[in-house]
């Protein structure tokens, strides 16, 4: 076999890797050494803005199959027949900690999932968990602000955290799954995915269906306790990431089951609940869950970087046959996703090969910028509409539209017959064990009782009383002891 040689970036092969150029023995270092330059000031750029939230992330290659029927729903073509497969990549992390974080903490779970469909890349952006803090885009830099490390003591607080779910009760429905034994999953593989928010599904009759997505864990749900997190910790702090590589390479392909909750558009105005609101689930009951199909990953990345902190997820990338609906935490992410994307990579994100459809052909108008690869033919114009055959509408809407009536104005969410912040959160409380409920409230205690003020901490306390009465007497119980100690 040849013998590979060591090259610049400009593809020259490099003499000497191991002595920098000098004005003789032991001389000063000479400014004409490009190799040593070049290799310097690529070392000082490797790293790139990490994300705000999502920083700590693994990921993984694989398909998605469909097992079942769903064309009455969707027009979406990698849905279409029983038995057809899409490539995918998928994106695990946690939420709030940096890029050096630790993986088995107690946090929320990112489960991003890219579709590389014949008509584009499909994104599907959701987490563990199927419902979320707040409801409205605009509290989210606050919300995440307080969970973050605070500014002048460079740590999470648990002052900030609490203050701000005491403002927001809202939050008591994720509050109760995030301190519940979901809130730390043993591995990625072990965890439900949850698309969280509604979104819109258009059959090829042009009918309109709300969905939501359940990813259900084909291992099993598996969780830790505090205890066990903390001694997991200590031992291998990128302990997820590292279940997931070995799994895949050992040829264990992890894999979830998707099932969809389906809504006829029709319902969405009188339902019990505000079926746009990200704190709410529907209950199955109401909407059973139908099987869709099956993700497998069975291919691990060749390279993190490029390929996992490269990877630009956002909930605009749609295909036909699946749109957005109302609900107001999307409506938000539709433009922070991208946005996020363009600042810490770039506007031509999407020429990345992670992120590049791969059974689709990209055609636009769109050109230039910093790391443009695609540049059209030397004829190609640049604009539109024009008389040199370049790519064209297609007059045909990707989903369904939605009616809107009313003033425009800053509106709370509208009503519906059991909406409130604490009902949901008190059904939770009440299907857990009492062993589950145990360990909810102890871990509910550690946290609040580490708050300074007692106004942040009556005013939690007063969310999980209006839960559920059992459930506001054991937290405040708990609390007290641990302040009194």
């Amino acid at each position: 076999m040849a013998k590979r040689v060591l090259t610049t970036e400009s593809g020259a092969p490099v003499a000497d890797n191991q002595n920098s150029a000098t004005a003789g023995v032991g001389g000063p270092i000479l400014l004409q050494d490009q190799h040593l330059l070049e290799k310097l000031a690529r070392f000082n750029r490797e790293r790139i803005p990490e994300r705000v939230v999502h920083a700590r992330g693994s990921g993984a290659y694989g398909y998605f199959e469909v097992t079942d029927d769903v064309t009455g729903f969707t027009r979406a073509d990698f849905l279409s027949e029983i038995g057809k497969r899409t490539e995918t990549f998928i994106r695990f992390s946690t939420v709030a900690d940096s890029l050096g974080g630790a993986d088995a903490v107690r946090d929320p779970r990112g489960f991003a999932l890219k579709f590389y469909t014949n008509e584009g890349n499909y994104d599907l952006v959701g987490n563990n968990t199927p419902v979320f803090f707040i409801k409205d885009p605009i509290k989210f830099p606050d919300f995440i602000h307080s969970q973050k490390r605070d500014p002048f003591t460079g740590k999470q607080e648990p002052d900030n955290v609490w203050d701000f779910w005491g403002h927001s009760p809202e939050a008591t429905h994720q509050v109760t799954w995030l301190m519940g034994d979901r809130g730390i999953p043993a591995s990625y593989r072990h965890m439900n995915g949850y698309g969280s928010h509604t979104y819109q599904w258009t059959n090829a009759e042009g009918e309109a269906f709300f969905v939501k997505y359940h990813f259900k864990t084909n291992q099993g749900v598996r969780s830790l306790s505090a205890d066990q997190a903390a001694e997991l910790v200590g031992k291998d702090a990128n302990s997820h990431q590292t279940d997931l590589l070995q799994a895949i390479e050992r040829g264990v392909n992890p894999s979830w089951t998707l099932h969809v909750q389906v809504m006829p558009a029709a319902d969405a105005a009188d339902y019990r609940f505000n079926p746009f609101d990200l704190t709410k689930v529907w209950p199955h009951a109401d909407y059973p869950l139908q099987r869709v199909g099956r993700l497998v990953l069975d291919r691990n990345p060749d390279n993190v970087f490029a390929e996992v902190e490269q990877a630009a997820f956002s909930p605009n990338n749609f295909v036909p046959g699946i749109g957005p609906s109302p609900d107001k935490m999307l409506q938000g992410r539709l433009f922070a996703y991208a946005d996020a994307h363009r600042y810490r990579l770039g506007v031509n994100h999407t020429q990345l090969p992670v992120n590049a459809p791969k059974a689709a052909e990209v055609d636009n108008y769109g050109r230039d910028g910093l790391h443009a690869t695609r540049y059209g033919s030397r004829h190609d114009k640049n604009y539109e509409p024009n008389s040199y055959a370049g790519p064209a509408q297609t007059d045909a809407a990707l989903a369904a539209p939605l009616a809107i009536h009313g003033w425009t104005g800053t509106h709370e969410a509208p009503a519906h017959a059991k909406d409130d912040h604490f009902f949901q959160a008190g059904e939770l409380f009440r299907l857990m064990s009492e062993e589950e409920k145990g360990r909810l409230v102890a871990n509910i205690a550690g946290g609040l009782s580490q708050v300074t003020r007692d106004d942040v901490i009556e005013k939690n306390l007063a969310h999980f009383h209006a839960a559920d009465t059992d459930y506001g007497k054991r937290v405040e119980e708990a609390v007290r002891a641990l302040r009194e100690d």
